[in-house]
């Protein structure tokens, strides 16, 4: 009890004093929501922008309302140190009395994770630009809302709040992105693959490196490089090289990177040369170099259904070589609420078709295996366990040259623990996975 009311105290004093900040300062704000891909969004256009402005992101996933204020005012998360947070507000104060060197372009994920999440921040947040990534049948955390729709609706208050002659951009091939151009007056931009998109990506696929691997030097086969693409705009058309990046979500957030760069007097060529050095957030389809000449695609920060399928879509498209495995790692989906097993059971039949072995984890999860065994997938090749360092030690002992590990789980799944077992290089974890701060290794 007394900790929620320290934390109400502290979310009314940051917030106050990043209000303060931005009608200070006045920087341009760079806007973010959606139901998958925001982090990635926010990324590959701080990658752009940075490179022409001033420019400061949201740091990992400081989405909610005290993640927003905290980026607002350039400060990190307190946890529960109660000096940190002191000096947090101290920061602020002084950002608001004294003259500061503040930056030109925020770029800011806004999340929901309740009902009136996105509302309330939509009271005293005004953009200049929204980006709406994309929206799912089943997004995560509709267990907390009364349907999707009112999940969809949440996040509509942000484009609500865009402030006269604002710029929103929709992800063309999302029907419910694509139908919040109906909401607004301002200028609209749209990205996408399909016909009547702004920004259009086409050509997409995966590239290979045949011979030193991936940074090892000591990989002989033919190893996942990243993915190419071409971008077309008004007539004009440029290719796209993402290091390391693989899956659909990362050419949109590309597309929604070009979308608010080009508006914004940046080139093409000069949008995919900052393209070239993004670096996809950790556990968002990243992938790391796996022991025994292995490769694991990193995907776990998160999962909701929709994700998870892309991932899968991901895993299939990847060419093995002789013997190689595609083994695909899944942990529970949480917060679907009634959806939970609909949803469990679809991502298993699409896993007997994309995967040579499945290992899952977690309760739900076995309903993952079950589909996928009623689909005609060898008992041999279905591994269950309960948790995901269970997983991980199995996996150490199974993996063999060559392996594509798919990785992916709710957050409470803790599937970097599997990505953690298998690295090569497990000094690197701190740089390259998801939730390694103190804090979380202690839960």
């Amino acid at each position: 009890m007394i900790r929620h009311i320290f934390k109400k105290i502290i979310i009314f004093i940051l917030t106050l004093e990043a209000r303060l900040v931005l009608r200070k300062y006045h920087p341009t704000i760079v806007a973010i929501t959606g139901s998958v891909g925001k982090t990635s969004t926010k990324d590959a256009i701080y990658a752009i922008l940075s490179k022409q402005f001033y420019a400061r992101k949201s740091e990992k996933s400081f989405n909610s309302d005290i993640g927003i204020p905290l980026t607002i005012l350039g400060c990190s998360n307190g946890w529960y140190d109660v000096r940190i947070w002191l000096s947090n507000i101290w920061e602020g104060l002084r950002l608001i009395i004294t003259k500061n060197h503040y930056p030109k372009w925020l770029i800011l994920e806004v999340g929901a994770d309740r009902p009136g999440d996105i509302q309330k921040v939509a009271e005293w947040l005004s953009p200049d630009i929204v980006v709406v990534t994309r929206f799912a049948d089943v997004p995560v955390h509709v267990e907390f809302f009364a349907s999707p729709e009112a999940l969809v609706r949440e996040k509509t208050y942000l484009v609500e709040a865009l402030k006269p002659g604002g710029l929103l951009v929709l992800n063309h091939d999302d029907k419910q992105s694509a139908a919040l151009k109906e909401k607004t007056q301002a200028r609209v931009i749209t990205y996408g693959f399909g016909e009547g998109a702004r920004i259009r990506a086409s050509h997409q696929e995966i590239f290979y490196d045949t011979g030193n691997g991936a940074g090892s030097g000591k990989i002989a086969f033919n190893v996942p490089e990243g993915t190419i693409f071409k971008v077309s705009y008004v007539g004009s058309t440029v290719p796209v090289r993402l290091n390391s990046a693989f899956g659909i979500q990362h050419i949109y957030a590309a597309l929604a990177g070009f979308a608010v760069g080009v508006l914004h007097g940046v080139n093409m060529v000069a949008i995919t040369e900052a393209l070239g050095e993004y670096v996809p957030p950790p556990g968002r389809m990243r992938m790391v170099d796996g022991q025994k000449e292995s490769i694991i695609l990193d995907d776990s920060y998160n999962a909701s259904p929709v994700a998870t399928e892309a991932a899968l879509e991901t895993l299939s498209a990847i060419r093995t070589n002789e013997h190689a495995r595609k083994i695909a790692v899944l942990g529970d989906m949480l917060e679907l609420g009634k959806y939970s097993g609909k949803e469990h059971a679809r991502i298993g039949e699409q896993a007997a078709k994309t995967a040579d072995i499945l290992v899952v984890v977690g309760v739900r999860a076995k309903m993952i295996a079950e589909s996928a065994l009623s689909m005609g997938m060898s008992s041999y090749n279905v591994h269950t366990f309960e948790t995901s360092r269970e997983a991980g030690e199995f996996l150490k002992t199974f993996i063999a040259k060559g392996d594509i590990i798919l990785v992916k789980g709710s957050q409470s799944m803790r599937m970097e623990h599997v990505v953690l077992a298998l690295m090569a290089h497990p000094e690197e974890a701190p740089l390259l996975l998801v939730r390694q701060e103190a804090i979380w290794k202690e839960k």
